[in-house]
């Protein structure tokens, strides 16, 4: 299946979990890939590891709570590749747990900037390249947490409900113009931070399946799949959407 072929893709956070999954995928389904994360090691190996399986990609050493960092990473994406046609704003996470009375102000800033403002400087910069270059598609990464409540991670539950909602009003502004941007609501997802926090909390972890109604947590190359369908051609009539992948876990509320 090549539905991204010739398309020009950036993924923030691609290095581990949900975005190093998707970027494969993209590259496999014939894109070309940008990578843009903080960590220059593991970044440099995941491109390394995507060019000996055939796809083209780049790294591009980024932090994406840093605005002028945002800003290159797409101008090196157009300065090399001649465009942008869509992105997968997934970088995000942090300490994500914490009441509104036990967190600390230091801690709500620095949630807010690694998972809501990061995705404004990404959408800030990205859609005017993917305008430039005939339109195209956005996936910003919410979560659960973005659609409902979650008084142990209150910044965290903010920062995704404001993703959802900036992804709506970015929707809005350019729908005319080509440009579609949707939101994923994942749920649990089987990543090298879930696979730590299970190992790491048993009981924690087993109490969170048990939540689950699929009985499980989603695979990578679930999300990515999914992803990868919303940024092509075949969803053109998906926008400003907040979609579940989350196995039936939002459906009660």
């Amino acid at each position: 299946m090549n539905r991204l072929q010739s398309k020009v893709v950036i993924v923030t956070g691609g290095t581990s979990g949900m975005g190093s999954a998707f970027a494969r995928r993209a590259a496999s389904e014939g894109a070309t890939v940008v990578i843009g994360a903080r960590d220059k090691a593991r970044g440099e190996a995941t491109a390394a590891e995507i060019t000996a399986d055939g796809g083209k990609v780049l790294f591009v050493p980024t932090d994406v709570t840093v605005e002028e960092e945002v800003a290159n990473l797409v101008d090196v994406t157009v300065r090399e590749f001649g465009g942008l046609h869509a992105a997968f704003n997934n970088a995000g996470g942090g300490n994500i747990q914490g009441t509104i009375r036990d967190s600390a102000a230091s801690t709500w800033d620095r949630t807010i900037a690694l998972n809501l403002t990061s995705v404004f400087y990404s959408l800030k910069h990205e859609l005017p390249a993917i305008l430039a270059s005939g339109g195209g598609s956005v996936v910003n990464n919410a979560s659960v947490v973005g659609v409902a409540g979650d008084p142990t991670a209150v910044a965290y539950s903010a920062a995704k409900h404001g993703v959802v909602g900036l992804t709506r009003s970015a929707a809005l502004d350019v729908a005319k113009q080509g440009v579609r941007v949707n939101a994923l609501v994942t749920g649990l997802v089987d990543t090298p931070l879930w696979r730590n926090f299970t190992a790491a909390n048993p009981d924690a972890a087993n109490d969170l399946l048990s939540q689950q109604p699929s009985g499980r947590a989603a695979g990578e190359d679930e999300v990515a799949a999914f992803t990868a369908f919303l940024l092509s051609d075949e969803s053109a009539f998906i926008n400003g959407a907040a979609l579940a992948i989350d196995g039936a876990l939002t459906a009660r509320y």
